[in-house]
């Protein structure tokens, strides 16, 4: 992936208010929800951010766990911020950062390879998964070159991925014939959680 200029991040810095502790280490079969998402992803990367504020082992030297740059678990745009950041100061080569939830652990593998396309495209710096009529703010590819505008923007208090994506412009891939039940399940809830392990038993 070295030679896509691409990164990956794990956003795992939330507060989980609704799952009421923090769902990240939540097991699900042997593994995290954290750990699921790695492993999903770990392949096709050279290097992963994991953006917590908590404290998670990490087994891998390509898998850096950074906090989030701005105190206060501000939501996903500082967990994104956090990441761009990293690479600036650690003046790695990447141009683009392709960020995944810690809590949607059935998503599949090939997604990173509609990612790998789009950083070929030009004319958008940022790129969002589509499927079902829904976007999926959080599977996102984002260009470094937007880490001044989102800093700036994050100043002055945006804080919602889906309004600031619609002030900067995005462009969306549908993966409509490719999704299957439950790839996007998103665990904010017990509830989502029980849904989560019926899944797993199949």
């Amino acid at each position: 992936m070295s030679e896509n200029n691409i990164i990956a991040a794990i956003l795992a810095g939330g507060k989980s208010r609704r799952f009421g502790v923090d769902k990240s280490t939540a097991k699900l079969g042997s593994k995290t929800l954290l750990e699921h998402t790695i492993e999903i992803i770990n392949d096709k990367f050279s290097e992963i951010i994991v953006v917590s504020n908590n404290n998670i082992k990490l087994n891998s030297k390509k898998i850096i766990k950074i906090n989030d740059c701005i105190v206060g678990q501000l939501g996903p745009l500082v967990g994104v911020l956090s990441a761009m950041k990293w690479v600036k100061e650690n003046k790695k080569k990447y141009s683009w950062i392709a960020t995944f939830p810690c809590d949607t652990p059935y998503f599949k593998n090939t997604v990173v390879d509609e990612m790998i396309q789009c950083s070929k495209i030009k004319d958008s710096r940022l790129f969002f998964l589509k499927s079902k009529n829904k976007r999926h703010n959080i599977f996102g590819l984002w260009s470094i070159d937007l880490i001044d505008t989102l800093e700036n923007d994050i100043k002055n208090n945006i804080r919602k991925v889906e309004k600031w994506a619609d002030k900067i412009g995005i462009e969306t891939i549908d993966i409509d014939d490719k999704e299957k039940f439950g790839d996007f399940l998103n665990i904010n809830t017990k509830e989502d959680f029980t849904q989560a392990k019926n899944l797993f038993k199949k």
